[in-house]
Parts: structure tokens; sequence; C-alpha cells
């Protein structure tokens, strides 16, 4: 028999328990071309998560890591930055990865089920953050806004704890409403009440892009997990109405509008619309192949804050269309690849889990996708970070933990598949 024949026979012997001292394998999972099976020989090892969204998360980082300095570096010129180093949001941005990757080590040894038990009082504690910082001397005000909660010398954003919080209450919520979730006033409108709670102290401080954000996971949740089509448009149409009176009803987000819609118009090129024109500036500047690394002209006191909301633009300048393209198809390929391990995890009746994962994917989709959208001046400016690259610690903490739990999702969901328990 020849060797190709020997091994193929062998293979179809140990499929059905033919290979002696070893336990007989369950026939094997084949799940997007790689198959699972379970084998004495082979025990589930912290290898079984999906490498290549591991891979691109982490080139995402490193090239936020490196336009992060690239468009700090000048900072320190200006008189409100003097006393900084030129590396220190360098600094401090591998600080937040350092802490952020520990974070989430930890988050991918808690297993989904914990996860669905503490739910409930994850978004109490969420809502709790989201009070302490509207107190007075408690929470910290920077540029008019109370958004932030002091650690020490460092700052918290509890907006960001809230994302994930209504992530995963509104995640369990529909595995718990399952049954009823075509009555409106059994499986809507409480969780509709949960996120307007929420919308009420974001808007308190005021963080309105923060609330879109969470109102946008929370409908997405919904309508995956199965509720009436009809229902879904209702409460989309009711959130579209809110975020219209609004802005009706706020002069200074009414002007944003007008300045989205002619940022270089006399009126608005010196004020609310001088960000978005430099930003479109920096683009255009970048052309095709961009200028270079470092070799950004916005960003040196042109562009504020360009290591924060408007990093993508730095992008832009330097690495040109070819970067902003390639920036674009890494988090569309991210946003899709968690929405499969989502669906894979349905598809095993692991319900919970599987509307988390797509859950972080809607909110890592939707927020990059506003940030895009913004520097490219097709939306109007909110104050969105770009998911994983932009400076900030909260942001980079709470993403972290997030895609931790999707990994957590998939090496659960191959352990299944392998025949193994959770």
């Amino acid at each position: 028999m020849t060797a190709p024949a020997s091994t193929l026979l062998q293979r179809v012997t140990g499929w059905f328990g033919g290979l002696p001292g070893k336990a007989a394998d369950v026939l094997p999972v084949r799940v997007g071309g790689t198959e699972y099976r379970q084998s004495s020989s082979t025990p589930a090892s912290v290898l079984g998560f999906d490498q290549a969204l591991l891979w691109v998360v982490v080139a995402l980082l490193a090239w936020g890591l490196v336009m992060v300095y690239s468009a700090s570096i000048a900072m320190p010129d200006n008189p409100r930055f003097a006393n900084y180093a030129s590396t220190h949001f360098l600094t401090r941005h591998m600080m937040y990865l350092v802490v952020g990757f520990v974070a989430a080590l930890l988050a991918f040894q808690v297993p989904m089920a914990l996860w669905e038990r503490v739910a409930p009082w994850l978004f109490i504690v969420a809502l709790l953050m989201l009070v302490a910082v509207l107190i007075p001397g408690v929470g910290k005000v920077v540029n008019g806004a109370r958004r932030w909660l002091s650690i020490g010398p460092v700052g918290f954003q509890p907006s960001e704890v809230a994302k994930f919080a209504v992530l995963i209450y509104a995640a369990d919520y529909m595995v718990r409403k399952m049954e009823v979730k075509e009555r409106f006033f059994r499986a809507v409108l409480p969780m509709g009440a949960a996120v307007a709670i929420v919308g009420v102290l974001l808007l308190a401080e005021p963080d309105m892009g923060a609330f879109m954000v969470v109102a946008v996971i929370a409908m997405g949740i919904l309508f995956l997990g199965g509720v009436n089509a009809r229902m879904f448009f209702l409460i989309a149409g009711v959130l579209v109405g809110a975020f219209a009176l609004m802005i009706a009803s706020s002069p200074w987000r009414r002007e944003r509008v007008f300045a989205y819609l002619d940022p270089f118009s006399e009126q608005h090129a010196l004020g609310k619309g001088y960000q978005l024109s430099h930003s479109l500036i920096a683009i255009g500047r970048g052309e095709v192949f961009g200028v270079g690394l470092g070799g950004s002209v916005e960003k040196l006191h042109w562009l504020p804050e360009a290591h924060t909301d408007f990093l993508m633009a730095v992008i832009g300048e330097e690495f040109g269309l070819v970067g902003v393209v390639a920036l674009i198809v890494l988090f569309l390929w991210m946003t899709r690849r968690i929405m499969h391990i989502g669906r894979q995890a349905i598809a095993l009746d692991r319900v919970f889990a599987g509307l988390v994962a797509q859950g972080v994917a809607i909110w890592i989709g939707f927020q990059a996708f506003i940030n895009m959208g913004v520097n490219l001046g097709a939306l109007p400016t909110k104050g969105l970070t770009l998911p994983l690259m932009s400076f900030g610690g909260s942001a980079i903490l709470m993403n972290l933990v997030a895609l931790a739990v999707v990994l957590r999702v998939d090496y659960e969901n191959k352990l299944l598949m392998r025949g193994s328990r959770v």
C-alpha cells in the first residue's frame, strides 16, 4: 500500500475509533475550510482562537502607536504643552497599551457564562460611574465637558465602560426575553428605558457621540436577537427624531451641522468648521501616496487634537489615498470577521455569546465609520475617536477588553467543535 493511501486509511479508521490506544473521535466538523474534531492527543490550547483577527488588531495598534507619535511630536512647541517632552503622548499611549493588554488577558480568562451572570451588575456599575462623573468635585471638567473621573494622574471616561456594559446587558436581556421578543411592552420597552437612562446621563456630560454609539449597539443587538422588524423601525424612527430634536434645540449643535455643510465659508472657517476644513486640507495634501511618514504639515498646530479625533487626517496626509483605503479595508475585514464569529456561536446554540460578539462588531464598526466619515467631511463633526488607534486610555482599554471577549467566544466555539466542554 502506498504512503498516501496508508495515511488516508489511518485517518478514516481514526474517525471511527480504529486507532489503538486513542480515544474515539467524533465525526469532524468543517467550518470555513478548517476541520475540528475531538482528540485526546490534541488538548485545547490558547492557540485555539482566531489568530488572523488577533494579528489585524495588533497591526492596527502598532500603526496607531506610530501615528500618535507622528501627530503629537510637535505639540511641545505649543505654549499650552510647553512642559511636555516630544515623546509625552507616545509614552502615555504605550502605557495605555500595556494596561489594555493586561486587562485583555484577564478578560480572555473569563468564561462567557460568567459574563452572562454578571451582566445586570455590570450595567448597574456603569450607571453609578455615569452618575459619579456628574458630581462636582468628582468628575473632571475638560473643555467644558464633565466626562472624566480622575484615578491618580490618569483620567478615565465612564462612557467607555457604559458602551461595554450596555452591550453585555443587551445580549443577556435578549436571551432572557427570547420567548416574548415579539411583544413591544414586554421585550422592547424595558430595554429602551434602560438605554434612555444611560442617554440622559451621557447627554448631561454632554457626550452625544457616546450616546449615539450606545443606542446603535442596543438597537443592533435587539435586531439581531430577532425583534420584530416593525418594532425595530419604530425604535429607529424614535431615535432619529430624538437626535434631530436635540440638534434643533441646541444652538452650538446646529452650528456644527451648518459648518459641516460649508466648512470653508467665511463664517465657519475659523469657527466650528476649522477642524473639518484643516482635516480636508490634510487629506487633500496626501493625494495618492502621501507626503511620507512624519511629513505632515497640518499636525504642526494647524489641525487641533490631531492625535485623537482627527488621527485619520494625519494618516491621509502622510500615507495618502493608499493609507486611507488600507485603513478602511482593515476595519471592514475585522468587523466582518467578528460578525462571523458571532454567527458561528449562534449556530452552536450559544445565543448570548453570539450576540455579544456581534455587538462588539457593531460597536467597533460603527464608531470607526463615524470617525472616518467626520475626517473625510461626509458626516458632521463628532467627538468620537478611531478605535484602537487614537490617543486615549479609556477607549483603548475597553476596545481591547471587548476584543478579548470576542476571542474568548471564538475559543469556546472551537472547544465545542472539538467535542470538549466549555
